[in-house]
């Protein structure tokens, strides 16, 4: 698409990681495209530099899962056939929620998640993204800064090498994720800073590859997930995610308090006491391939953007660069997608040139990050020294509220539909208060009394045994 004077506009996306990719795919249909890139690539399914969590579990909601396959038709698949897997949520999954509430495996919900392991996810998307003529690829190629003036943003400064240039562009996007420099870069604009709210529940992570046990990769094993629970600090928990090349990758977390260790002995003694030792029991008889890998950097931190009073004209901010969370709720990916069909879409009815372009790019972005946020911080705000500011009696009335419709979904495959479309990103909250498809099962009560344990089929348990 051409503006008004026949020249094809340019962008200029700033990061390879997935919001890039995702975005530069989306700008495609209106522009040339430049990715950006600090780090080199790697040619095939290898780790990187500007993904210091690619080490731990990964899942795509299944409002990513659409999103991909909306942006990329095909790479669902292709990562599928690279030993991927697309679990029914909850029929492929033994999970129990924050408030110990174990999930029933109800089967008729559409609802998947995408899991594979972060490497294999990255080098799919980037053979998709990368082969299209339209996007050209900077790579080894560092981002200082931006062009232009506190109305318009022109370029972006760019180092390759030692030597600095400026790369002219109708629209600069930063996805740089949690390294983002955008509200420095904005400050040397002459524009004033956005709102910011920090979250930090002081989650710590322990992850650590194993072989699959047993038969377990061969028998179309669930993913395993045991959630902390914030009314009983430290919040501990843990997940088990089969992945491509007959593997588990195994991530426990904790709080303040509660951190899970970082050696083999310790990490196994952790899974253990987690309220319930499903997945230390499953990984009695497993093989550890490689040590554990730790991380600290967790906190929910959020810019807003979208309700800046000055906004410069061709810039926009996507994905982890606006927020980042919390991983353990596995949002961020799914979040991102939705970011880059925000994009495309707004720019269908909205030239990429025109005046207030950018402000609407980035306050459609903003509402998939909001729904993201919310899942997180709802979360994590109720651990002890979270927040300088304690949550307000209407976000206590929402997060009791919320543990009800788990209750109830967890008991009633309507209900649990209906949570799973907010958990999954594919609807607003006010989902969860549909009068047939959640109040109605709320005040009647669940079909079958709560389960006592993870439904974990006997043929289950036998398989993951040596």
């Amino acid at each position: 698409m051409s503006d008004t004077t026949g020249r094809r506009p340019v962008a200029v996306v700033l990061g390879a990681s997935a919001a890039g990719l995702l975005a530069a795919t989306a700008l495609t249909e209106f522009a040339d495209v430049t990715i950006v890139e600090r780090d080199v690539l790697p040619a095939g399914a290898g780790p990187r530099r500007g993904v210091p969590q690619a080490r731990h579990a990964h899942i795509v909601w299944s409002g990513g899962v659409n999103a991909f396959t909306e942006l990329l038709p095909g790479v669902v698949d292709d990562i599928v056939a690279q030993g991927g897997n697309l679990f029914r949520i909850m029929g492929d999954m033994v999970s129990r929620a924050p408030n110990e509430v174990w999930f029933r495996r109800f089967t008729r919900t559409h609802h998947r998640n995408l899991v594979c392991s972060r490497d294999l996810l990255d080098a799919s998307l980037r053979k998709h993204v990368l082969g299209d003529g339209r996007i050209t690829l900077l790579d080894d190629t560092a981002a200082r800064g931006l062009a232009g003036t506190a109305a318009r943003v022109t370029g972006v400064r760019i180092s390759t090498g030692g030597q600095e240039r400026v790369l002219a562009a109708d629209l600069v996007i930063d996805a740089t994720g949690r390294g983002s420099r955008a509200p420095q870069w904005l400050a040397e604009l002459g524009l004033p800073p956005v709102a910011e709210r920090e979250v930090d529940a002081g989650f710590a992570y322990s992850t650590r590859l194993y072989r699959a046990p047993g038969t377990t990769a061969t028998t179309g094993f669930p993913i395993v997930n045991v959630q902390a629970n914030p009314a009983k600090a430290p919040g501990q928990g843990g997940i088990i995610l089969p992945i491509e090349g007959d593997r588990w990758i195994v991530t426990l977390s904790g709080t303040r308090g509660g951190e899970p260790p970082g050696d083999g002995e310790g990490f196994l003694n952790f899974a253990r006491g987690l309220g319930d030792p499903v997945i230390g029991d499953l990984l009695e008889h497993a093989e550890p391939l490689g040590d554990v890998t730790t991380t600290r950097s967790t906190s929910n931190q959020r810019h807003y953007y979208e309700k800046a009073k000055s906004w410069p004209d061709g810039f926009t901010v996507l994905g982890d660069a606006i927020a980042r969370y919390n991983p353990v709720y596995g949002h961020g990916l799914t979040a991102a997608a939705q970011c880059a069909l925000a994009v495309r879409d707004t720019l269908r009815s909205h030239a990429l040139t025109a005046p207030g372009t950018a402000r609407r790019l980035q306050k459609a972005a903003a509402r998939p990050v909001s729904a993201a946020w919310n899942l997180a911080v709802g979360q994590d705000a109720l651990y002890p020294g979270a927040t300088a500011t304690p949550p307000q009696p209407a976000e206590l009335l929402l997060a009791r509220y919320v543990d009800r419709c788990v209750v109830t979904g967890a008991g009633n495959p309507r209900a649990l539909g209906a949570l799973l479309d907010v958990m999954s990103l594919e609807k607003p909250p006010s989902r969860l208060f549909s009068p047939a498809d959640m109040l109605l099962p709320m005040l009647l009560g669940p079909r079958k009394p709560p389960l006592t344990g993870p439904p974990l089929s006997n043929s289950e348990r036998k398989a993951a045994a040596p």
